[in-house]
């Protein structure tokens, strides 16, 4: 027996719940291992697909749209001031509301 494992190690299964899942999970085991690819996955994937939709949505701005110097030297300046940006109502549409499709996959297909 080693002195960090002594005591645990005599006890058997015994010992809190939060011992046991820390012993589980420093032992070597192809199932944990596993079990550690996956979370790591799960994880890696949540923060992959944020990033992703982040990006999508900032692509999708008029801000985004005048960066191409075409756009801001011709397009928006004919937008500025007619009747899409400045109107009775007080709604204004941009870019994105009539040039990008609003079903996701159709969006995804349209940005690439």
């Amino acid at each position: 027996m080693t002195a960090g494992h002594g005591a645990d190690s005599a006890a058997g299964q015994g010992g809190s719940m939060i011992g046991r899942a820390w012993r589980a999970l420093w032992r070597p085991s192809v199932s944990h291992s596993v079990a550690a690819l996956l979370l790591v996955g799960f994880i890696g994937g949540i923060g992959f697909w944020g990033a992703f939709n982040w990006s999508l949505e900032l692509t999708n701005t008029e801000t985004f749209c005048i960066t191409c110097h075409e756009m801001e030297r011709n397009v928006f300046r004919e937008y500025s001031g007619s009747v899409h940006d400045a109107n009775g109502s007080g709604v204004r549409a941009s870019c994105p509301d009539c040039h990008v499709p609003r079903p996701w996959i159709h969006k995804v297909a349209r940005k690439i």
